[in-house]
């Protein structure tokens, strides 16, 4: 079988803080398991389930710098549900974002450590995804992106252009995997990115295998010696494939 996504890491400098305020921001629970990387997750949830997209978050100390080139977009049902959640968010700690969006139907936020996200107007695609409508990569080149994808998540493709194109589980459920033309080269680490695990029966080392075969190749973050790999996907996003599970 092939690797699927299971959960959406994001670096932190306070990851319980930044935990406490997903979680409120999502109507989500966070998981403290692991104190040192607290998760968010729906209430009830069973992990990994497509259904929605965990957040995992990870102490790193270095300052955010520029434009993430991945970020969050929320859904919602009417635009007073959508004025209602932005106004939810400022109250927790979001701040309006300029990101050069202009004039847009969608708000751009910031969450307390900078990280953007987009509450977007209503729209009938996102009706079933749950509070996370998408998780969005910026991308030179979404089509050829959204393929690789397609295998180390292992959703199909489900609508696109040359310019967008975008994933989701084989269910149809929880939230797309969306892959945006946006000019500009990636300079820096994400903060923010997708990890994926092999099933539980399958083999670790040759699941690496098979992706980087598809041109994904091994990076060193100053992960250390882990469990995981590291690897880089074919437009240089970082991400993790997870021991199976």
């Amino acid at each position: 079988m092939p690797t699927r996504a299971v959960h959406l890491a994001i670096d932190a400098a306070d990851p319980s803080r930044l935990a406490d305020f997903w979680a409120a921001a999502l109507e989500w629970e966070v998981d403290v398991e692991d104190p040192q990387l607290p998760g968010v997750a729906p209430p009830g949830y069973h992990y990994p389930d497509p259904v929605a997209m965990p957040l995992v978050f990870v102490p790193v100390f270095e300052p955010k710098t520029g434009k993430n080139r991945v970020h969050l977009d929320l859904a919602t049902e009417s635009a007073a549900h959508q004025a209602a959640i932005v106004d939810r968010l400022r109250g927790l700690g979001a701040t309006l974002a300029d990101i050069g969006q202009g004039q847009v139907p969608w708000v751009v936020l910031a969450d307390p450590e900078g990280n953007e996200l987009c509450v977007l107007e209503p729209r009938p695609v996102y009706r079933d995804t749950g509070p996370v409508a998408a998780v969005v990569i910026d991308s030179a080149d979404p089509v050829s992106l959204a393929r690789f994808w397609s295998e180390a998540a292992g959703w199909p493709p489900q609508r696109g252009d040359e310019d967008f194109a975008a994933l989701r589980s084989a269910g149809a459920v929880g939230p797309y995997l969306e892959m945006l033309t946006v000019p500009g080269p990636k300079i820096v680490k994400n903060r923010i990115h997708v990890d994926v695990a092999p099933f539980a029966e399958d083999d670790h080392q040759a699941e690496v295998a098979r992706l980087i075969q598809a041109g994904a190749r091994p990076i060193d973050v100053g992960q250390g010696d882990v469990p995981w790999v590291v690897l880089a996907d074919t437009q240089g996003n970082e991400f993790c494939v997870l021991t199976p599970r």
